[in-house]
Formats: C-alpha cells, sequence, structure tokens
C-alpha cells in the first residue's frame, strides 16, 4: 500500500500542475544543454539560461494550476452535487455547461443518471403505497366483520357463519397479493439470470390454465378458440406457468358476457410465441403502456373478482428474466379488449 508524507495522495490539480512544471522543465533543461553544447556559451549566459527555466517551469505550474482549476469545476460539481444527494433531493441538477466536451458530457451523463434514479424513486413510493393501500383494505374487511359480529350480543351461528365467509374470502384477496408480490419480486430479481432452467413447453401450461378458468368462462360463456402447437423453451417451470396463467385469468377477467377469448402458441423464427386475446371493454392505444405498471388496472372487470392489478407486471418481469418481450394490441370498439403477444428464445 502506497504511502504518501501527508497521509493522502496529492489531487489530480496539483499533479497535473507538477507534470506540466516537471515537462517545462526537463525541454528547457535539454535545449540549454543543447544550445551549451553546440553554440559555446559562457558560463553566465548557462546561469542566465537556468534561471530562465526555473521562471518559466514556475509560471508554468502556477499557469497550469490555474487552468486545470477552472477546466476541472464541473467536475467539483458534480462531486458537490453527489454529496448533497438523498432520496429527498434527487431535483438537484449539474446543468449544461458552456463548453462541448468531456466534462460537459460527464456531467450530462450525470444528470441522465440522476434522471433515471428519480423515475425509480418515484416508482418505488408509488408501488410501496399502492401495495400497502391493496394490502389494507382486505385487512380493514376482516377487522371490522370481525369487531361488529363481537360487538353484536344477539349474533347467532347464521351470523357468525356469513362472517367468517367475509374473513375466509377477504383472507384469500390478501393472500393471493401476497403471492403475486412474491412472485413480482422473484422474476425481478432473476432478470437475465436464472435461478433454474427446465425445458417447458408454454403450450402445456396455457391448456393448463384455460382447464383451470374452465368454470369462470363457461359461468359467463365465454367462447374460446385456441391454436396450442408446440412451443419449446428453456427456463423456470414455475415462473413461465405463472405468465400463462395471468395472460389467461386477465384474458377471463376483463372480458363480458358472451365473449370471446383466442390463444396461440407455436415457433416462428427462432422464437417461441404466445398470444392471448379477448374481447371486453375498450382501452386506448395511448394507455397500454401503463397497463404493465403495478397496480394499473385498464378499466372496469366485467365478468370475475377483482384482482391484484399485478398480471402484467408479472408478464413482463417473467419475459425480461428469460430475455424475451411482450407487447399489448389494443381492439377498437365494438369489440373492445386486448392482444398480449409474447415472444421467448426457443430451447
Amino acid at each position: 500500500m502506497t504511502r504518501y508524507p501527508f497521509g493522502r495522495p496529492p489531487g489530480l490539480r496539483l499533479r497535473l500542475s507538477l507534470l506540466i512544471g516537471f515537462l517545462l522543465f526537463d525541454g528547457g533543461v535539454i535545449l540549454l544543454v543543447l544550445a551549451w553544447t553546440f553554440a559555446d556559451l559562457g558560463t553566465l549566459t548557462l546561469l542566465e539560461g537556468i534561471g530562465a527555466i526555473v521562471v518559466i517551469t514556475l509560471a508554468g505550474m502556477l499557469a497550469g494550476y490555474l487552468l486545470t482549476g477552472r477546466a476541472l469545476r464541473p467536475i467539483h460539481q458534480v462531486t458537490a452535487t453527489a454529496r448533497r444527494l438523498s432520496e429527498q433531493t434527487l431535483d438537484q441538477r449539474i446543468g449544461p455547461q458552456g463548453s462541448d466536451d468531456e466534462v460537459a458530457e460527464l456531467a450530462g451523463t450525470f444528470d441522465a443518471m440522476l434522471d433515471r434514479l428519480a423515475q425509480s424513486f418515484d416508482s418505488q413510493r408509488r408501488f410501496v403505497a399502492n401495495a400497502s393501500h391493496e394490502l389494507r383494505t382486505p385487512l380493514a374487511v376482516m377487522r371490522t366483520e370481525i369487531d361488529v359480529t363481537l360487538a353484536d350480543p344477539d349474533a347467532d351461528a347464521a351470523e357468525l357463519r356469513r362472517m367468517a365467509g367475509v374473513v375466509r374470502q377477504a383472507s384469500e384477496r390478501a393472500n393471493g397479493l401476497i403471492e403475486a408480490l412474491l412472485v413480482l419480486a422473484r422474476s425481478e430479481g432473476q432478470r437475465g439470470r436464472l435461478a433454474r432452467t427446465a425445458s417447458v413447453d408454454l403450450a402445456d401450461d396455457v391448456a393448463a390454465a384455460l382447464a383451470a378458468m374452465r368454470y369462470e368462462m363457461d359461468r359467463v360463456q365465454i367462447e374460446v378458440d385456441s391454436d396450442l402447437r408446440p412451443a419449446p423453451v428453456q427456463g423456470d417451470p414455475d415462473l413461465l406457468s405463472r405468465l400463462a396463467g395471468n395472460l389467461v385469468e386477465n384474458a377471463v377477467r376483463y372480458n363480458h358476457l358472451h365473449g370471446r377469448l383466442w390463444a396461440r402458441t407455436g415457433v416462428d423464427g427462432g422464437q417461441v410465441f404466445l398470444e392471448v386475446g379477448n374481447s371486453g371493454f375498450e382501452v386506448a392505444q395511448r394507455d397500454v403502456p401503463g397497463l404493465f405498471e403495478p397496480f394499473r388496472r385498464g378499466g372496469r372487470e366485467r365478468t370475475g373478482a377483482r384482482g391484484s392489478g399485478l398480471g402484467l407486471s408479472i408478464v413482463r418481469a417473467v419475459c425480461d428474466a428469460h430475455g424475451g418481450t411482450v407487447a399489448v394490441t389494443a381492439h377498437p370498439a365494438p369489440d373492445g379488449g386486448l392482444t398480449v403477444a409474447v415472444r421467448l428464445p426457443a430451447g
């Protein structure tokens, strides 16, 4: 480990000034030696030359110190801004610099990084607030039902059974939300580096998801059109199963009476595709990107129980974890609805 006389290394400004002085001094000495050798200079001239070299070196070091200080001023601004930053002060920026050079590029890059951090913190705050709200609702329902029932001295077995049913439904909703949050966190945590992989056929996952939603689809008389050709991929079986399940569940939940649902799987150009579409309420194409945000529901659910609002967020996170893509297309009225197209590397 290098030890310095004053306990810390010299700053960049001082090192650049010393380098300038070193170059000027060496250059002056070389020129003086050459002139003294070939021009037969006298001793007095040699001493004057040495004095001039010393003066030029000191002047060069001083000028270099001043110029490098001016050149490094934006870097000091970057450092000062970084020291002041916290989650509450991410709105501070260095701003544009006068010249279009490397330092200005550094300042612009730093400001762009702060923009991304601010967006990330805002998204995280919204996510935590929404998750807290979603979890607080079923807990409040359970507490209210229990308190009201216990406060009623005439509550009979029927009332207790009704209360138990409401509490059970609320607890199932809370449990479903927690499971969805865990799946989302797990998917985002494995982006590009899956903990485990296996050979999975998305056609089988979609068929299983359709079978699981059969009762709900029959209840509201949804017409199903499926073309499930082999779609082999290498990935996490649980996450891929959740991806297919979320798409089918959304297509049923955000549908209407006597609606339609279609599902396609297969291989195209070295990629596996999965498309699930449904009829339903009209969604503007400009609102489609927001559907991938957690707890964003594209509209009113028509046929199913209220969901957690994490369906497409999980789909996108699973696609990212497997190196794939997902796109949503909104259907114009009168049919309405959406088509979600997933593409993953074939395996």
